[in-house]
């Protein structure tokens, strides 16, 4: 269910997620960052940690004497079967060390005291307190000024990146397939699919040795997946309003997609202050200058619109844009969501600093204005917001109230031919034609009756389960932000459906109890996750629930969600009880074109296992 806005400083150049919690972790003895000493003879490369923002490179560790080979996932399994709770792990290829760090001091307190001489594989762990990183920005201008006094090589950024005109830099960062001709992006995608199925074969094949008759018979079927691939579906075009049986280039579901974009305001790259826009590199790179969305071909015209507007509006200001390398400033950044009902809402965040509360309602009170009788009217915003982001105490951007400054305090879309209402911090597909074609998808393989009941696992605004009401006897969500449950139960009665329910938690909280309290003969789950995946505790609790026959797993990273699909498909062990998954179709879709991102989707059903198990063992004792 993530929205890939997230994942690339492209399409996420959100400032209070890349500074500092992005920065690279620490060196170890054997493993020194570059600038490492220098880093270490000047305390102001460190200063981020004394202000009062959330960063948890101030709870770090350092595990030493890890076991030989093992990976990412290991070491977050292991963490997770302790009731720890790591906020980033980072290894180093075959190193015996790792990183980690948390949320708090009382977690990393807790995990420093609980695997500290634990022993693992025949290892005996050692927990230390790591130093934070350097900060990259104040390291890379120290090592700019070694450079121009001791001759040093140059940046990596090369005199021909240089040249090319920033439209052309910024669409290499945020759609790094502006320039392949669309079926060649989907064979690209396609192929990744692949990758991630005939490795998931292999998986399944080491940790499910009953399935290997099986798996042998499917991997000579379908090119060593694990099961079929059906061909990809692209994210459709549209129909020209003004003639519906016309396909309009200019009118298409691949380009000008985004529904939802988030902009940092910041120094232009062409020096221009005050610029809402993408960032040119990552804050790690050293870099923070931004370029702005009007010539991108992924952001809509009613976006640039808004952008434009408010760009306007913040350089009649005397307010400058935040520093992340000062602390020092206001503007942050501004996020943008639209529909295809003509309604925007925008989002944004500035640093209070010192500022009376006079001054911010004032600064509030020229906003609406400008947005409703002033030269923003125009732009098309219906619901504006206004959030204060100064010191941070949470690493959870959702933790920070939104004031709204005029309009509406949500936004409404179509889809499926049903409404829905979007509130500030509600998930929402951000590219609305894809989603139908991917919804659409899902309720084909569910294959659904009136007496089925869907357990709509990080359900967001409801959009899944709420598009298949109609079909079955009863509809579970499950969501963890509760502005979005909210925006769920709402969006039930907008089309008037009364057999849906919403649940506000953890996945792995709530979950459980609501799947032992499914009594319907005829269970399916329908799962939607973050990048992340599924939290473990979700898989045991499907993997016991012997009732629940089929699952549709969606995924916007099936890289990703790996360990789950093996999870949910490896044999039975003390660990993991109840018969085993295996994956009936697979197909991607499309949902972020110009970019290597997209969404697959995989339908796993429940193996009789028992049933195996009875006839291997009386094909046994005939035998014998």
């Amino acid at each position: 269910m993530a929205d890939v806005n997230s994942s690339t400083i492209a399409d996420a150049p959100a400032p209070k997620e890349e500074k500092p919690d992005d920065l690279p972790q620490d060196s170890t003895d054997d493993v020194k960052a570059e600038g490492e000493s220098e880093a270490a003879s000047d305390p102001s490369m460190y200063r981020y940690i004394k202000e009062d923002l959330f960063t948890s490179e101030i709870y770090k560790v350092e595990i030493r004497n890890l076991p030989k080979f093992i990976g990412f996932n290991d070491l977050k399994k292991f963490l997770a079967k302790h009731s720890l709770n790591p906020h980033k792990i980072k290894l180093f290829g075959r190193q015996t060390f790792a990183f980690v760090t948390f949320k708090n001091e009382e977690e990393r307190d807790k995990a420093m005291k609980m695997v500290h001489g634990m022993q693992w594989k025949g290892q005996v762990l050692s927990v230390r307190l790591a130093k934070p990183k350097a900060d990259p920005i104040l390291r890379k201008r120290k090592q700019e000024e070694g450079e121009g006094a001791g001759g040093q090589p140059p940046s990596k950024r090369t005199e021909a990146d240089e040249e090319e005109p920033l439209s052309v830099q910024i669409a290499n960062v945020v759609t790094p397939l502006w320039n392949v001709p669309y079926e060649e992006q989907l064979r690209r995608k396609e192929q990744e699919v692949v990758a991630v199925l005939q490795r998931l074969a292999k998986e399944i094949g080491s940790t499910n040795k009953a399935m290997l008759p099986w798996l042998f018979a499917q991997k000579g079927k379908y090119n060593r997946m694990c099961c079929p691939l059906e061909t990809i579906r692209p994210s459709p075009t549209q129909c020209n309003p003004s003639d519906p049986g016309r396909i309009s280039p200019t009118l298409s579901w691949q380009t000008e997609y985004r529904n939802k974009c988030e902009f940092l305001i910041s120094v232009g790259a062409n020096d221009e202050d005050k610029t809402i826009g993408f960032r040119l590199g990552k804050y790690k790179g050293g870099s923070c200058a931004v370029v702005g969305p009007a010539e991108t071909c992924h952001v809509s015209v009613e976006a640039k619109r808004v952008v434009s507007e408010f760009q306007k509006f913040i350089r009649t200001t005397p307010y400058s844009v935040y520093s992340p390398e000062t602390y020092e400033g206001h503007w942050k950044q501004l996020t943008v969501r639209t529909t295809r009902t003509k309604q925007a809402m925008a989002i944004v965040f500035f640093n209070p600093q010192k500022l009376k509360e006079e001054e911010l309602d004032a600064l509030k009170s020229s906003m609406k204005k400008h947005f409703t009788e002033g030269e923003g009217k125009d732009s098309g915003v219906t619901c504006l917001y206004f959030v204060r982001e100064g010191q941070r105490t949470s690493p959870n951007p959702e933790d920070l109230p939104c004031e709204l400054v005029a309009g509406e305090g949500c936004i409404h879309e179509e889809l499926l031919g049903l409404k829905f209402r979007i509130s500030p911090h509600s998930f929402f597909q951000v590219n609305t034609g894809a989603a139908e074609v991917l919804y659409s998808a899902v309720g084909e393989w569910a294959q659904l009756d009136q007496e089925s009941t869907v357990l709509d696992v990080c359900c967001g605004t409801g959009t899944i389960g709420i598009s298949l009401a109609k079909k079955v006897k009863k509809v579970i969500g499950i969501e963890l932000c509760q502005e979005a449950v909210e925006d769920a139960k709402v969006n039930a009665k907008l089309n008037g459906l009364n057999n849906v329910e919403f649940h506000c938690g953890k996945a792995e909280d709530v979950f459980p109890n609501i799947l032992n309290a499914v009594v319907s003969p005829n269970v399916t789950a329908i799962v939607d996750p973050p990048r992340a995946g599924l939290h473990s505790k979700v898989i045991l609790a499907i993997r016991r629930a012997e009732h629940l026959k089929r699952l549709v797993y969606v995924a916007c990273n099936a890289k990703a969600a790996m360990t789950n699909f093996i999870d949910l498909c490896r044999a039975p062990s003390n660990r993991v009880h109840g018969a085993p998954f295996r994956p009936v179709r697979a197909m991607a879709v499309d949902l972020f074109p110009q970019t290597m991102h997209v969404e697959m989707l995989l339908l796993l059903e429940r193996v009789d296992y028992d049933s195996q198990q009875q006839t291997s063992s009386n094909q046994e004792k005939t035998g014998s």
